[in-house]
Parts: C-alpha cells; sequence; structure tokens
C-alpha cells in the first residue's frame, strides 16, 4: 500500500470533543454528585447492563481469576511486574533539608497521595497491561489505598486478566462501574466510598470527557487521544520491521497515527510492500488499512537532523530510531512519550515487559508532559524556619516589598514581631 508523503493530514489531526458527550457526561457527574450510588447503580445498569446487588469483587472472584488465567500467564505477569518496579523504582524521591548561616532551615517534604483510582476498560478487550502501569507507580510512591473501577456487563464478572493483575500488585478493592459515572465517584465519592485524590488510566469519550470536567475536584493523570508511533529511519533499516512496528500502532483504531521518516527513498518503497503482504495475514487487517491510509505517512528525509527536526515538531507518543548507532542519537531527540532504540526494541516490548511505562502523552503533548510515574503519585511540601536575628536580617527588604505591592498587612506582619 502507498502511504502519504506529507503530514499536513496529521498536523490538521485533532481529537475533536463531541458537544454531545460533553452535555451527557456533565449530566452523569451531576447526577452521581447529586444523588450518589443510586444514581452510579442506574447508568452502570442503563449503560452497562450491570444490576448486580455487590458493586465490589470478592476474594473467590480474585482467587477463581488467578486459577483461571493458569501458571503460565501468572508467571508472565510477576515477570512484568518486576521489570516494571525495578525501572521505576528509580523515580523514587526524598524528602531533603538544608541548613543556612544564622540557624535558618529550608526543605521540601515529599508525601504520596493518600488514595488513588485506577480506570480499567472493560469493553470490547481486557488490558492487564493497563493494572500493572498504573498500580506499580503508586505502590512505589507509597499511595495507602488504590481502587481499581471497570465496567462489567449484565453477568457482573470482571475480565480474569483483569483481576489475575490487580492480585499482582496487592489491589483487593475493584469497584464494577465505570464510565463517566465511575469518574463521578472517584470525583464525589458516594454512600461507603469517599472522594478519591486523583484518577488516572485510560478509557472512552465519556471517559475522557469526565476526566476533564472533574479536573479541579480531583487531579488526573492525563487526557490521552489515538496512540501513535513515528519510526526514523536510515539505509540500514529493515523494512519487514518498520512495517511490523508501524501496524502495531496502527491497529489500535481508525484513528491511530504511524509516521515513517525515512532518508532513503528505498527504504520507504520497501516498508510499503512489506505493509501489504504482513497486512494479509493480521486480524484487525482492516481496521490497520484504514489507520494508515486516514493517518500514515511516510516521508523522505534529506539527513538525519531533518528527521529528527519533523520528530521533535510532532513530538510522537512513541518513537522508534532504527537507525546505524541508535544510542548514539538520542541526544537529538528533544520531543517524545517513550524511544525505542535499535531494531531489538519494538514498542509493544515498552507495552508490556521492558518496564517504560505505557502511558503516555499523545497529540505533540509530549512537548510539555512526561510518562506516567511514581513521581505523579506524590505531592511536594516546603518548609522553612527562621530565628528571630535571621528574620530581624530580612524584615527591612520584606516591609519595602510589601509596600511596593500595596499590601501594608503583609509588611505588618513582620513589623510587629520587633515592635516595642
Amino acid at each position: 500500500m502507498r502511504l502519504n508523503r506529507d503530514l499536513a493530514h496529521i498536523r490538521n489531526r485533532k481529537a475533536e470533543v463531541d458537544e454531545g458527550v460533553v452535555k451527557t457526561v456533565l449530566a452523569i457527574l451531576a447526577d452521581v454528585k447529586a444523588n450518589g450510588e443510586s444514581a452510579a447503580r442506574k447508568y452502570a445498569k442503563e449503560l452497562d447492563g450491570f444490576a448486580g446487588d455487590n458493586l465490589f469483587v470478592d476474594s473467590e472472584e480474585i482467587k477463581t481469576s488467578i486459577r483461571n488465567v493458569g501458571e503460565d500467564f501468572m508467571r508472565i505477569l510477576q515477570r512484568a511486574c518486576g521489570q516494571i518496579t525495578e525501572y521505576h523504582a528509580n523515580q523514587l524521591e526524598k524528602s531533603w533539608v538544608m541548613h543556612k548561616t544564622g540557624g535558618v532551615i529550608m526543605g521540601q517534604l515529599v508525601r504520596p497521595l493518600n488514595r488513588v483510582a485506577l480506570y480499567v476498560p472493560g469493553g470490547t478487550a481486557a488490558y492487564p497491561s493497563t493494572v500493572l502501569m498504573n498500580a506499580i507507580p503508586a505502590r512505589l510512591a507509597g499511595v495507602k489505598e488504590i481502587a481499581v473501577f471497570t465496567p462489567v456487563k449484565s453477568g457482573g464478572k470482571v475480565a480474569d486478566v483483569i483481576l489475575a493483575a490487580a492480585a499482582c500488585c496487592g489491589i483487593e478493592n475493584i469497584c464494577k462501574i465505570g464510565g463517566a459515572q465511575a469518574v463521578g465517584i472517584a470525583a464525589y465519592g458516594i454512600e461507603g466510598i469517599r472522594k478519591f485524590d486523583k484518577i488516572v488510566g485510560p478509557g472512552n469519550a465519556y471517559v475522557a470527557a469526565a476526566k476533564r470536567a472533574v479536573y479541579g475536584e480531583l487531579d488526573i493523570d492525563m487526557v490521552a487521544g489515538p496512540s501513535e508511533v513515528l519510526i526514523i529511519a536510515d539505509e540500514t533499516a529493515n523494512p519487514k520491521y518498520i512495517a511490523a512496528d508501524m501496524m502495531s500502532q496502527a491497529e489500535h483504531d481508525k484513528m491511530a497515527s504511524a509516521i515513517l521518516i525515512a532518508t532513503s527513498e528505498k527504504i520507504i518503497e520497501e516498508t510499503e510492500k512489506e505493509l501489504e503482504r504482513q497486512l494479509a495475514y493480521l486480524k484487525r487487517g482492516e481496521i490497520i488499512r484504514e489507520s494508515l491510509a486516514n493517518y500514515g505517512a511516510a516521508v523522505l528525509a534529506g539527513n538525519l537532523e531533518k528527521a529528527f527536526g519533523i520528530a521533535n515538531d510532532i513530538a510522537p507518543e512513541h518513537l522508534e530510531i532504527l537507525t546505524k548507532n541508535p544510542l548514539e542519537k538520542l541526544p537529538l531527540v528533544e520531543n517524545a512519550g517513550s524511544v525505542f532504540l535499535g531494531e531489538n526494541t519494538p514498542e509493544p516490548l515498552g507495552d508490556y515487559m521492558s518496564g517504560t511505562n505505557h502511558v503516555l502523552p499523545t497529540g505533540g503533548t509530549a512537548k510539555f508532559y512526561s510518562p506516567l510515574g511514581v513521581y505523579d503519585f506524590v505531592k511536594y511540601s516546603a518548609y522553612s524556619y527562621y530565628p528571630r536575628e535571621a528574620l530581624a536580617d530580612f524584615k527591612d527588604d520584606v516591609v519595602k516589598f510589601a509596600e511596593l505591592e500595596g499590601l501594608d498587612a503583609h509588611g505588618n506582619s513582620i513589623k510587629v514581631r520587633f515592635e516595642r
């Protein structure tokens, strides 16, 4: 198949916010805020078909799921947990203190959030990797209470793989409600469930709109858009690998984007042939083909410096560097969610097992957002201690500063401490 040779159609891609979705979401949130559990149950029944008595997974359901997935899948989950834990442990930050002259003490406290909600989609597919990527950094940060929210259908059954992943992360609090109503529970609380400090995790358009709407009531991770990969390739790259990696993102949905920036027209042409060949045996071929037609591209760059310039402007969610000596090219990267170096580090490795987080900024937001990490589950408090003598040294300057800003009560707060 032939890919577009320019990026205009991709640069103009926007995840438009449907006004109908927003209106529906705001109504659901208002109802949950006003009517609590009864409203949440109403929407769970209307939208998902779930009308069970127990909103929460019990311990027997978790044990059954662990048996159902089998020992081999539990081994894989545990291996992934180990990889993700090892990587994210390096993100731990400590409180610090500095001692200055005159007895002044200043510092910063690093404290975990108390309560975090993890949203896990439960629609057409179940993603245990989502549980791991969100829960493990939260656990490492020291979050005291973690709950999973995931939608279920009329049978009231959470997917076995989701419960198995939750068990690997030591999470037992799993609520069988999803959608905007779950976001409302996290933001406002309902009977028996206190509001949370933060909600993280991907979801559909309704979940994304709900997260936008409640930001400020609690924190959110990010509002992620369609998945995307950008591959920089020189003449040494393997077109078979390039095509496979482009399609691994294109299969997510028809809005996904896969871009190749190559320094060789031959590489582009051979990649297009490989796309056609491999599409013939992939189950989600129709989705991939439409995704590549809508938001796929192959652009010829004069050299690698120009290729990286284009990539930095796009700021992709996933950036693959398939060049000779890829590690040497890392300093050229300015904007990217996660970088995959060399032909033996395909992006799907990061989705599941490498250890890096797969919750990443999309739509160019890698210019100012970062991958989900331990730092997303902590908060910082500054502190200072000034003896009287040290305050005396600063008092005149502070008073003058306050007067310049027209805030005489600020200055008075200093002055009264030195009145006789």
